[in-house]
């Protein structure tokens, strides 16, 4: 089955960026003069690496922070992390002149960066650095962004509302490699973080006491982790908006199917959050619709009864 599966994946990487609503002549994509060279290497090769990278860091997060917190509901986004980039999209959207709105992205980012600066200042004021505290700390700073981006939408004019509206739904329209490299990078950033931390990770599961009787600083490890997500998560939002589900749904699956322990599912995780993404983006690109379906809306729909159903066959093979 695991070998099915990765075969599976594998063709979808291969095929995903020649499939679309318009038909690419394979022979032409390298002729620089054809449109089908703009059309692959301009939008559909950008997109599927965006998306897979998003993906990974979303799914790789999720594992993270269900560690972490000992906790199989948190996701990257539990901190207020989306929250915060996406008020400070909101913001930009509406505070900047017209001509410079196609940089409120970088607003989002700084939003996601603020958010984990925040989260530490206000631990460290209150004199806690548990994880438990954290998660508290982080549902706090949602609910407040949460409500202070309705001011913002009460202000706001029509434009800027569905703006804001697109942007909170999520979107993998990259045009070029230029915003998709940042994306990469965060992604194998978080990757080569994690698998560093592994062997910490593993223990800090197994017991807190047995951790620490082997030396590991668990306060340490837990905030070079959580940050190191955040700002992962930051980077992602910033280009393609909040995605949600992905990195609860896809860390849940993959336990279900290899059965082993966190550590050992760090490069699973990350690789077939990624295909995930890819799956989603390819259904939302090719329904045939007037206007494109928001990836964030596709990932919910295809994610939610796969999920489902994977608890009730487990819940079937146990009992």
């Amino acid at each position: 089955m695991k070998l099915t599966i990765l075969i599976g994946a594998l063709i979808l990487l291969s095929v995903s960026a020649f499939m679309g609503e318009t038909q690419l002549d394979i022979q032409k994509i390298l002729d620089p003069d054809a449109i089908e060279y703009l059309l692959f290497w301009d939008l559909r090769a950008p997109r599927v690496v965006v998306a897979f990278s998003s993906g990974a860091i979303l799914a790789l997060g999720g594992l993270v922070f269900q560690a972490v917190f000992r906790n199989s509901l948190t996701t990257p986004f539990t901190l207020g992390v989306s929250s915060g980039a996406t008020l400070a999209t909101a913001f930009g959207i509406i505070f900047l002149p017209a001509s410079l709105v196609a940089f409120s992205s970088i607003f989002s980012f700084f939003g996601a960066f603020s958010t984990v600066l925040l989260l530490f200042l206000f631990a460290r004021v209150l004199n806690t650095m548990q994880t438990g505290s954290l998660l508290l700390i982080g549902i706090a700073l949602s609910f407040f962004y949460s409500a202070a981006l309705m001011v913002l939408y009460y202000i706001s004019d029509l434009q800027q509302s569905y703006s804001i509206i697109r942007f909170t739904m999520g979107s993998l329209n990259v045009v070029g490699f230029t915003h998709v490299y940042a994306v990469i990078a965060a992604a194998f950033l978080l990757l080569g973080v994690t698998l560093r931390y592994k062997h910490e990770l593993r223990l800090i599961l197994t017991s807190y006491d047995n951790a620490f009787l082997k030396g590991i600083e668990i306060k340490k490890i837990n905030l070079i982790l959580l940050f190191f997500v955040s700002i992962s998560v930051g980077v992602s939002v910033s280009v393609v908006g909040p995605i949600g589900f992905v990195g609860l749904v896809i860390p849940h699956v993959i336990k279900l199917i290899y059965k082993q322990s966190s550590d050992k599912l760090i490069l699973p995780v990350f690789f077939y959050g990624g295909v995930f993404l890819v799956l989603c983006d390819l259904i939302a690109r090719n329904l045939g619709t007037v206007s494109e379906i928001p990836i964030g809306v596709v990932t919910s729909f295809v994610g939610g009864p796969f999920f489902i159903y994977l608890i009730g066959k487990r819940k079937n093979s146990n009992g």
